[in-house]
Order: C-alpha cells, then sequence, then structure tokens
C-alpha cells in the first residue's frame, strides 16, 4: 500500500505515515537478532499484551532464531477512548507457569507506562527468573512511571497513532504501517 494512498474505507480518519511497513519490519529483524543473542542459552517466553501487540508478537517471533514458547494477556486500560483511564483490567491471563522462567513481555506502545508498571508488578509475583519488555513504540514525553525497556522499536511524537495492531474502537488494526488517528469528519 502506498504511503500516500488513501483508502475509501478509512473515511478521512487517517492522517499522515508515521512508520512504513518497510521501516517496521527492518527494525523487528534487528530486534530479533539481539533477542537471539541475549537469550542464546535459555529462550524467553514471550508474552503477547493482547490485541494491540499481535502483530508485532507475530513478526518478533519469526525474526527470534530461538525455541521461544508464546502465551497471551489481554489488559483494558482504554475501553474504546483514545487516552488511558489509568484503570487496568486483567481481561484473559495466562495460560503457563512463570516460575524460574525468563519472561518477555511484548508490548505495543507505551505511553504513560501505568499498564506495563501494573503488569511488570502483577508477573513479578509468580517469580519468573526474569522479567524484561519489548515495546515497538514508545510516545514522547507521555510516561508517568518510570520504565526500564530493554528492547525498543521506535520512539515516536505524542499523538493517537493506529495500524500494524493498533487500533481505535477495533479498527485499522490491519494497516501495515502505522498512521496518526485525526478522527471523524477529519481529511
Amino acid at each position: 500500500m502506498a504511503a500516500d494512498e488513501q483508502r475509501e474505507w478509512w473515511n478521512g480518519e487517517i492522517g499522515d505515515v508515521v512508520l512504513s511497513d518497510e521501516t517496521i519490519q527492518a527494525r523487528i529483524a534487528e530486534l530479533g537478532a539481539k533477542i537471539t543473542e541475549d537469550y542464546a542459552d535459555d529462550p524467553p517466553l514471550l508474552v503477547c499484551v493482547l490485541k494491540g501487540a499481535m502483530l508485532f508478537l507475530s513478526d518478533l517471533s519469526r525474526a527470534i532464531e530461538l525455541p521461544v514458547e508464546v502465551d497471551f494477556m489481554a489488559v483494558s486500560s482504554y475501553g474504546s477512548a483514545t487516552k488511558t483511564s489509568g484503570v487496568v483490567r486483567i481481561v484473559k491471563d495466562l495460560d503457563v507457569d512463570l516460575t524460574g522462567r525468563n519472561v518477555l513481555v511484548v508490548e505495543d506502545i507505551i505511553d504513560s507506562g501505568l499498564t506495563l508498571n501494573y503488569l511488570r508488578k502483577y508477573l513479578s509475583a509468580r517469580k519468573p527468573k526474569s522479567i524484561e519488555v519489548c515495546a515497538l513504540l514508545i510516545k514522547e514525553g507521555e510516561q508517568r512511571v518510570e520504565q526500564e525497556l530493554r528492547y525498543v522499536g521506535f520512539t515516536i511524537p505524542s499523538s493517537f497513532v493506529v495500524g500494524y495492531g493498533l487500533d481505535v474502537a477495533e479498527r485499522y488494526r490491519n494497516l501495515r504501517g502505522l498512521y496518526t488517528y485525526v478522527g471523524k469528519g477529519s481529511s
């Protein structure tokens, strides 16, 4: 899909390209190589934070050249809004035991950091060997909680973005690149 191509089903809600599919895929290859190197002796359990990180997890897991396992969690702090509520709810919990395992939380985007902070505490109580984070995106200047992030794809401006798994009201996850969301009735 060309970066400047406007699709009819976008309804004028999608703005400029923030990251192209090619740029995203190149960075994921780099992250996968680094994770492969770092965990060569003890592959991690990849914990995908649904739903936004699903595409990122899919591509990242194929870029990691180790026998990784995958599990899924669903948390909610947005609902259908474009701003976090600050209240985190576990919607779907993990199915596997974390005791003594390296855990790599795969996140789509870190903005306030409140959800990730909550998740780290929640998962730490299960006695893993380690917990690290691989975030595709960090929103510049939005963090309310200081985070130590081992793997970061990109730092982006503080605007609401959709595509590559990220949505607004469950729409636009299927866009290959990452775009600004300008809202209804915009052009």
